[in-house]
């Protein structure tokens, strides 16, 4: 454990040092060229990106956690289908995502390399970290509030959906925010389904276009090396403050839980 802190803050100490001297306006703002790259187009394609692949995964991966955790048995042929899948999906290395990806939305359906290819094979990805964080925090919400709500008259429906969700919102929204931090981390995925048009703000969902972690391959490979560490240091930023607003949210989520017990 003392190993593995002391090397994840020499990692990013040396990334601040690195990257921090090279931050600049035209970096973060200004219009690309190839004497001053900017990461504008990529900011742009992160969003586009997280927008697409939780606009699919979340609405997803909560409908199926709700399934498994209220309306369904444990033991039930389908849900052991289910788990099977969502277990399987957890386990599949990143590259094979991107290759059934590429097989499917850039060549079979003619999408060609698009944002919105990666964004449906990042919602694929997604799926297995938002049902276990969405089923965990729906299994954590006490059934004394079920049963309440039932002796009032209140239906399934109503129940699971105006007393339990709501309940479980800090958790389903910590699983999102983790979520975020996997698309945004993720490269192997788009780099065979994106394009990787470093230089060009991407008109819509079915253009090409890059990703932040991306242009740091690109500006590593291609000799931006400055633009790659001011770049990977805008990726740590956005990343740590992810995990802290997930910290924070699982600090509400234990209160929640504690005063639902008594």
């Amino acid at each position: 454990m003392g190993i593995s802190l002391a090397a994840l803050v020499a990692l990013v100490v040396y990334i601040v040092i690195k990257g921090a001297p090279n931050l600049s306006l035209d970096l973060l703002f200004g219009a690309y060229s190839s004497r001053s790259p900017s990461i504008v187009p990529a900011m742009l394609g992160t969003l586009y990106l997280v927008l697409i692949s939780l606009g699919i995964g979340a609405p997803i991966g909560i409908l199926a956690a709700v399934f498994l955790n209220e309306y369904s048995k444990s033991n039930s042929p389908i849900v052991k289908v289910i788990r099977l899948a969502v277990e399987t999906l957890s386990g599949i290395p990143s590259i094979v995502y991107g290759l059934f990806g590429y097989l499917v939305f850039v060549d079979y359906l003619k999408l060609g390399y698009s944002l919105l290819g990666g964004g449906i094979t990042l919602a694929l990805m997604v799926l297995p970290v938002i049902v276990r964080g969405v089923e965990e925090s729906l299994h954590a919400v006490p059934n004394s509030l079920r049963e309440a709500s039932f002796a009032l008259g209140a239906g399934k429906a109503d129940t699971t959906f105006r007393i339990v969700l709501p309940c479980a919102m800090p958790g389903i929204i910590t699983s999102i925010i983790l979520s975020i931090g996997r698309v945004l981390s993720e490269s192997a995925v788009l780099l065979v389904t994106v394009g990787m048009v470093v230089n060009r703000v991407p008109a819509s969902p079915l253009s090409p276009g890059t990703s932040l972690a991306l242009d740091i391959y690109y500006f590593a490979s291609y000799g931006y090396r400055e633009e790659a560490s001011a770049t990977a240091l805008v990726l740590l930023v956005l990343v740590l403050a992810l995990d802290g607003l997930s910290l924070l949210l699982g600090k509400l989520l234990s209160k929640g839980r504690s005063y639902g017990s008594k």
